[in-house]
């Protein structure tokens, strides 16, 4: 297989007719290797980080059901990646119903795994529970090695397919999940993974997930000493600490940021935020602890109770009424460094790399737990809430001022002709 073939392309039947004869059926781990981008969302360097990250959203899960501390993450010479967790590892008992070892079912089986079990994980990141058999399709080899119960298990892969049965190999007295996987050249446009990518995306893990201890290793560069480059990730004050490294070369109006958690509905919520003397909107938010990077419900709701609650603050103190301005949603935003962590236990996503969020019902909750606390805040800090709305008047008051300039130089330029 070339890597054309991993690209979207048409069966046109040669006979100019459409019948059965025409409909491609394929089974397993075949149509992921067909059209990758339709489970991973592309086949260059983006796509090749997004393996790791699939696999290492299976220990978080693990994380996140209380039983795993710590994800050691290895780049080797041949640019493979062997993820490493301390979690309970994947069962390797008989699938009643498949016939098969429960870690094969879940490596090969699309849309298999514990995350569908909500005894199992309340809530789970990964694509829709094709994560890490994704990862095995697009893989020239592949291997898991399990610790469980005092024994050790494995079973090799290649392209998501076994090369044999699960086997014991001995006993042991750790626990957890081992995974080894070597991107297919015959996929991805390049297999070679970038350090800095995969530090960025483990340290945003860490301040998600307070208490997560994180190692990345690159064997491809060593020290000084002749051993290989290292680093640990872990945050014991999470979202708050991440607000504060985020704005870390910015001048805060906050002595610390505000911080906001609750929960309804079995929807859990996790907010830092802080105001500083940019012109700058910085928003980030997280769904299972996956990055949605367009957004989605739970920010509208976020923006929704800010502009609402600041707003009314901003008119019962009088100070918006003495600056003469108008405030837009926009003016809110201006110096808002935020962090939104929600924990979702059915998240419906737009688009199958989860870029945006489009749980309806999260916008609510969100508004209303984040309204709240924010309330509370501006009547207990009327000071820090005073420094806020001077901002937000002031980003009022620049914007209003830009729009005259605009429109006074519309109208000269309607005059002259230009």
């Amino acid at each position: 297989m070339n890597k054309n073939e991993g690209k979207e392309e048409e069966v046109k039947p040669k006979n100019g007719n459409y019948d059965a004869g025409n409909i491609i059926a394929l089974e397993g781990l075949e149509a992921v290797r067909k059209r990758p981008a339709m489970y991973i969302g592309t086949t260059d360097v983006k796509g090749l980080h997004h393996l790791v990250w699939e696999v290492i959203d299976n220990s978080i899960d693990e994380h996140l059901a209380g039983y795993c501390t710590h994800i050691e993450t290895t780049i080797h010479l041949d640019n493979s990646i062997t993820v490493c967790d301390d979690g309970r590892g994947i069962p390797v008992d008989m699938h009643k119903k498949l016939k098969k070892s429960a870690l094969e079912v879940v490596m090969t089986v699309l849309h298999a795994g514990g995350k569908f079990d909500h005894d199992t994980y309340k809530v789970s990141g990964g694509l829709h529970g094709v994560g890490v058999s994704c990862v095995n399709a697009l893989s020239e080899k592949f291997r898991a090695e399990i610790h469980r119960d005092g024994k050790a298990y494995e079973q090799e892969y290649s392209r998501g397919k076994p090369l044999y049965d699960v086997r014991e190999i001995g006993t042991t007295n750790k626990r957890g999940t081992f995974v080894t996987f070597h991107p297919d050249p015959e996929i991805f446009d390049s297999i070679i993974y970038k350090y800095e990518t995969l530090a960025i995306r483990l340290k945003e893990i860490s301040f998600l997930n307070k208490g997560l201890k994180l190692t990345l290793t690159d064997e491809r560069e060593l020290d000084d000493k002749g051993k290989p480059k290292s680093e640990g990730f872990y945050s014991e004050g999470g979202l708050q600490e991440y607000v504060e490294y985020l704005d870390e070369s910015r001048t805060n109006l906050l002595e610390k940021p505000i911080y906001v958690t609750g929960k309804e509905d079995n929807v859990e919520i996790e907010v830092a935020m802080q105001y500083n003397t940019s012109y700058a909107e910085h928003v980030y938010s997280f769904v299972n602890n996956i990055n949605t990077s367009e957004g989605g419900t739970h920010v509208n709701g976020f923006r929704r109770a800010l502009g609402r609650v600041l707003g009314q603050f901003g008119e019962t103190s009088g100070i918006v009424a003495k600056s003469k301005v108008t405030l837009s949603a926009e003016d809110f935003r201006e110096g808002l460094t935020a962090v939104i962590s929600v924990k979702v236990p059915e998240p419906q996503f737009k688009g199958q790399t989860k870029s945006e969020l489009g749980n309806s019902e999260v916008t609510g909750i969100v508004s209303r737990l984040v309204g709240q606390a924010l309330s509370e805040y501006v009547e207990e800090n009327n000071q820090a809430a005073k420094r806020i709305i001077e901002k937000i008047i002031l980003a009022a008051t620049a914007r209003q001022a830009a729009r005259k300039a605009r429109e006074m130089v519309q109208r000269k330029n309607a005059l002259t002709g230009s």
